[in-house]
């Protein structure tokens, strides 16, 4: 057996031997064998090299997931900011137009001029129509003096009046006695004569001389012709009486319309106060043709950058039509954040800001708020999912991102740039959107300060 395996061996060769007879014969073309090597698994330090090159791109992913877990992001995000339309508050032709496309102007900078000439000229009618009011209010105020003048000097003329006459009515009431106690003595007295003048007929002539029957006769004429004159006296002063007392009635009626002074006073006032209402209307219009003509001259509202101007000389402009748009310094992010993304963000949280316009510049903010609403609710057609087949679709949630950083002021961040933000939400903090919470009394007014802040790029650039 030795002999046999010793004979084995010396037939077998080697495995260099083998090697080098495979690689001359290979290249020789006469037979092709490939070499002779061992098993990756059979090999220690390659098994080891594979292991550890395993085990550390784990430990990378791993990691590379627990860091990218804290931060939530989004390409959906662009820049926002105030932009005010600047429109005409008065129709009229573009006089002068005093800025350029962007052009950055102060708030009270005069953008353009409208021909003044038709309001000033509807200005100096209502001055007009103020001086005639005026005037009208001048004559009512001297009515009064007049009618409270007159009115105190007819009240004191009618009730001397009234006096007077019932004193003369007095007076003839008196007259009037008389004249009947005198009709009375003249009717015995012509009673009396009439007597005598009977006895002295009844007597025998031879008793009475002619002489006495004559002074009879005569006497008894005489009271009767006093009686008859009594008597006209009485009718006279009766007549007195009817006319003082008509006189009297009639100073009671003049009284009477002396003592509606008060209402006849209080008549011109009232026309005085309604030329008042009159002047004061007057002036309305004097000062709503001075507001009107002080709009002519259109002002910027604010401070901003001029852009997309539209007005330009002799070109007339409507009530209401813009003629510029002025953007404000102050910018910040509207990021669109998937709703599923929200959980762990809140307000305060630092921001990495990418703008597209400044490739490899990092700009740094701060979550300010998280609207309480996705985007598609507030659209102009919000979606009515109980009507027809539902699919369920992510929503978006915009989030106002503010920029704390001072570089801000050196590049020009304008609204609709493109923008990526990081929001680092850190998760093991466990931090939630905060729910609405309205304050219980409402805030002070002016308490809001909507004013661009002071460290914005325009204003400091101004």
């Amino acid at each position: 057996m030795a002999h046999e395996a010793g004979t084995d061996s010396q037939q077998t060769p080697n495995r260099k031997e083998a090697d080098t007879f495979v690689k001359n014969t290979s290249q020789k073309g006469k037979m092709d064998i490939p070499p002779y090597s061992r098993p990756f698994y059979k090999r220690p330090l390659w098994m080891a090299i594979a292991i550890l090159m395993s085990v550390l791109i784990v430990a990378a992913v791993v990691c590379y997931w627990l860091h990218r877990r804290q931060f939530e992001s989004t390409d959906d995000a662009f820049i926002d900011g105030d932009i005010v339309q600047v429109s005409a508050k008065v129709s009229g032709i573009i006089e002068s137009v005093y800025v350029d496309d962007n052009q950055d102007v102060a708030a009270g900078t005069v953008l353009l001029q409208i021909d003044p000439k038709d309001l000033q000229a509807r200005l100096n009618e209502a001055r007009a129509s103020l001086m005639a009011a005026e005037a009208k209010l001048g004559e009512a105020k001297a009515q009064v003096d007049v009618v409270k003048a007159a009115t105190d000097a007819l009240l004191t003329q009618a009730k001397a009046g009234v006096e007077q006459a019932k004193a003369a009515v007095e007076s003839s009431i008196s007259q009037l006695a008389s004249a009947q106690s005198d009709v009375v003595a003249a009717e015995a007295e012509a009673v009396k004569r009439q007597a005598d003048l009977k006895r002295f007929k009844s007597l025998d002539p031879r008793v009475v001389s002619q002489q006495q029957l004559d002074s009879a006769q005569a006497a008894a004429d005489t009271a009767e012709a006093y009686l008859v004159s009594t008597r006209k006296r009485v009718l006279s002063a009766e007549a007195a009486v009817k006319e003082a007392q008509a006189k009297y009635a009639q100073s009671l009626a003049v009284l009477a319309a002396a003592e509606t002074g008060p209402q006849q006073v209080a008549a011109a006032v009232a026309q005085m106060e309604n030329a008042r209402s009159g002047v004061d209307e007057a002036k309305a219009k004097v000062d709503a043709a001075e507001l009107n003509l002080s709009y002519t001259t259109i002002r910027a509202p604010v401070s901003g950058r001029v852009s997309k101007r539209t007005a330009r000389p002799g070109q007339y402009l409507q009530v209401g039509q813009n003629v510029l748009a002025l953007v404000q310094p102050d910018v910040w992010v509207t990021a669109n954040f998937k709703e599923t993304q929200l959980t762990c963000m809140c307000q305060g949280q630092n921001v990495e800001i990418e703008v597209d316009a400044y490739p490899g510049h990092v700009f740094h903010g701060h979550v300010e708020s998280i609207q309480a609403g996705t985007g598609s609710r507030f659209s102009m057609l919000p979606p009515e999912n109980a009507t027809g087949n539902y699919v369920k679709v992510v929503q978006r949630v915009p989030v106002k991102i503010r920029f704390d950083q001072k570089d801000t002021q050196q590049r020009l961040l304008a609204p609709g740039m493109s923008v990526i933000p990081t929001v680092r939400v850190g998760r093991d903090k466990q931090q939630h959107p905060q729910p609405i919470m309205p304050p219980s009394e409402p805030a002070v007014s002016g308490a809001a300060d909507l004013s661009p802040k002071a460290d914005c790029p325009s204003e400091v650039a101004q």
